[in-house]
């Protein structure tokens, strides 16, 4: 049995609330975000006008403010939602930049059974995205984590699932990972879990939170844990091609230690160098730690 794929209309919204319900469950929507202010609060207000006042299908909207330099907090905060500074919380475990860091963080302020995870930059979307992502988790108890996948306006053609997703992302499932090859987008932002099982899972403090959850369900669970929801349309900002190189240099740093390798540095840090024009080099460190399972804290 393979990784389960399904659209976001396969369950009424009715079918859901009665789940929710027979099960008791409580649903977290999370919202990591960095320097947002001008999309974080269109995110948190449709949600909440939709998913929360018109009805019961989620129970709080928690914001994690990254490091945010503009308005973000004050954005979100004022949208409805319950916002909380990444770095603020559990101060006695450390902090670290990074969006896994905040996704990690968040079980310490939540209290929903399932969660679910938005980018806060979102373009051209709509709130089916949450029960569509809630679907698999209420439906079917064996799925531990579900992802989410979409077409992208703008995209030169299907395959393009993102410049970091096509060049690196990809081909690292197909040389280490196959059993994940049936993924449309590995890398999305929008996904959803049950709070014990990611609670179990180590989580890289940067952008490579999503490749090791995967990696880490599937060969615990099987495929059969896994599944994917086709959620329509989704539109963000392009980051410039410098910022996808730490990105990709994470991802990569995950995958490694997946597979064993001791290339990783001792420090936490990969000091990646790229070069702006003809040999003046660019170096910065790319933070590649990992923080252990949230279970033994919470």
């Amino acid at each position: 049995m393979g990784i389960r794929a399904a659209h976001w209309d396969d369950w009424t919204l009715e079918r859901l609330l009665g789940a929710k319900a027979e099960q008791r469950q409580r649903v977290s929507l999370v919202v990591p975000a960095r320097n947002e202010a001008a999309t974080v609060g269109d995110v948190v207000i449709r949600v909440r006008e939709t998913l929360m006042e018109t009805v019961d299908l989620v129970d709080e909207i928690v914001v994690i403010d990254s490091d945010s330099v503009d308005d973000t907090y004050a954005v979100a905060t004022s949208a409805g939602a319950r916002v909380h500074r990444a770095a603020e919380i559990r101060p006695d475990l450390g902090t670290h930049p990074g969006k896994g860091e905040a996704m990690w963080k968040s079980l310490f302020v939540t209290t929903g059974d399932l969660v679910v995870f938005m980018d806060a930059d979102l373009h051209d979307w709509d709130t089916h995205f949450v029960p569509g992502l809630l679907g698999p988790l209420l439906t079917d108890p064996a799925v531990q984590l579900v992802k989410g996948f979409y077409e992208r306006p703008g995209a030169d053609g299907p395959l393009e699932g993102g410049r970091v997703t096509e060049l690196v992302a990809r081909p690292l499932i197909a040389l280490l990972f196959p059993s994940l090859g049936e993924l449309v987008q590995p890398l999305a932002g929008e996904w959803a879990v049950r709070r014990d099982w990611f609670a179990s899972l180590s989580v890289p403090t940067g952008y490579a939170v999503e490749l090791a959850a995967l990696v880490d369900t599937v060969r615990a669970r099987g495929p059969e844990a896994i599944a994917q929801v086709g959620l329509g349309t989704r539109a963000h900002r392009h980051q410039a091609l410098r910022d996808l190189g730490g990105m990709a240099t994470q991802i990569l740093a995950a995958a490694l230690a997946r597979t064993g390798s001791a290339a990783i540095s001792a420090t936490g840090d990969v000091v990646l160098r790229q070069y702006l024009r003809g040999l003046e080099p660019l170096e910065r460190a790319v933070p590649v730690l990992e923080r252990e399972p949230a279970e033994g804290w919470l």
